[in-house]
């Protein structure tokens, strides 16, 4: 019944559905179920070819200037191509998290310094009038012991030496901010419990709340 529902939708509407949430919580993995299961165009985050990434998270002081404006620009422009896009897109991660988490958060702990920040602010205020608000935005809630066992489990690199106190900052601006959204329609998911990857149970009525969230109302809801 919910495909159904997503088909009817699609049929006048190009849906536009973003992924929200910190390191680990499976924004990568449900953006990829969603736009198999709907048919939906996915919209992955830059990593493999992120030439900033790697640097970043060895010294966070000196890299992490260019890697917000980077990541600034490549979901800009990301954005304004779903926008363009007669067909329903679902993209992991927005560009309204750079701002609102991750800068915030680098900032905050001193390792993108005062100059840098504003340059950044003036940049993300300048471009973000110019997109269209998404459809939904999904918002990924998990628990610091359940990101670390996810990093730990898919195994990056670069992602083992990410401290602790740096995804509890992140999990409190995306509180932050979940709290305060009010661009367009969300829903609140908790994680902790729920496993859309293998239990197909659980994605299927995830799939069935992301429906109702479009097609009627805002939705907040846990497992």
């Amino acid at each position: 019944m919910a495909d159904l529902a997503f088909q009817q939708l699609t049929n006048t509407n190009s849906l536009f559905v973003v992924i929200a949430g910190n390191i680990g919580c499976g924004k990568t993995t449900l953006t990829k179920k969603l736009s198999e299961r709907l048919g939906w165009k996915p919209h992955f985050e830059s990593v493999q070819d992120n030439p900033y990434l790697k640097d970043f998270y060895g010294d966070m002081a000196r890299w992490s200037f260019p890697l917000q404006v980077y990541f600034l620009n490549h979901r800009f422009n990301t954005h304004k191509f779903i926008e363009a896009s007669a067909a329903s897109c679902v993209q992991d991660r927005s560009i309204y998290e750079d701002a609102n988490i991750f800068a915030r958060a680098l900032y905050d702990q001193g390792t993108l310094d005062e100059r840098d920040y504003q340059n950044y602010r003036t940049l993300y205020d300048t471009m973000t009038p110019y997109l269209s608000p998404p459809t939904l935005m999904i918002f990924l809630r998990r628990s610091i012991p359940k990101l670390l066992e996810r990093i730990q489990q898919r195994g990056r690199d670069y992602e083992q030496a990410i401290p602790v106190d740096y995804l509890t900052r992140l999990n409190k601006y995306y509180d932050d901010w979940y709290a305060r959204y009010d661009l367009g329609k969300s829903l609140i998911v908790d994680t902790d419990e729920l496993d859309f990857l293998e239990n197909e149970e659980h994605f299927n009525r995830l799939v069935e709340r992301i429906g109702n969230s479009i097609d009627q109302k805002d939705m907040f809801f846990t497992f």
